[in-house]
């Protein structure tokens, strides 16, 4: 029988972590989870909001309609993420956090505009409303592909947290 788990220890089905690598709290996993979502329904509301307007009602071409929408888009995000979901406070690091955030997001552009161009080209004798609901539901679905693949980034990479304290080795906040 395996010994009880002892406050703050996670079970890994046997394997442990590499000496010095902290298991994340299952809590915090779930807080930040839940965070991260959050950002996402502010982030993709302001990029369909920018989308659609561009779109439906300024009559601006769809693919360059979601390049700017996700612009718009990707700074919120990334300020929410860094600030509330991970606690990152201070300065953020340009080639730590801001250039591979932005990298990430251009990914995700090229995927939403390829997703967005197509479903234009086959919508292009709809009504305008059809039409810019289905390039809205093309943008929601190529992002929604790529969500867990960004917060395992986010969270194990780009705002990795060291032990138990933040980026400035201040204490970070659990919930």
């Amino acid at each position: 029988m395996a010994p009880p788990v002892t406050r703050g220890e996670v079970r890994t089905g046997g394997a442990t972590p590499p000496a010095g690598v902290p298991r994340p709290s299952r809590r915090r996993t779930v807080v930040r989870l839940v965070r991260y979502t959050a950002v996402s329904v502010v982030s993709t509301s302001t990029s369909l909001a920018t989308l659609g307007g561009l779109v439906g009602l300024v009559g601006l071409p769809p693919t360059w309609s979601n390049v700017i929408a996700t612009g718009v888009g990707t700074v919120p995000s990334f300020e929410l993420n860094r600030r509330w979901v991970w606690n990152q406070a201070g300065r953020r690091s340009v080639m730590g956090q801001v250039v591979p955030f932005a990298l990430f997001s251009f990914v995700g552009l090229v995927v939403s505009t390829v997703a967005v161009g197509f479903v234009s080209g086959r919508t292009a004798g709809w009504s305008q409303l059809a039409r810019t609901v289905a390039v809205l539901a093309a943008n929601v679905a190529s992002y929604g592909s790529l969500w867990v693949v960004q917060f395992q980034l986010l969270d194990r990479v780009l705002f990795r947290t060291r032990g138990r304290t933040g980026g400035e080795g201040r204490p970070r906040e659990e919930g």
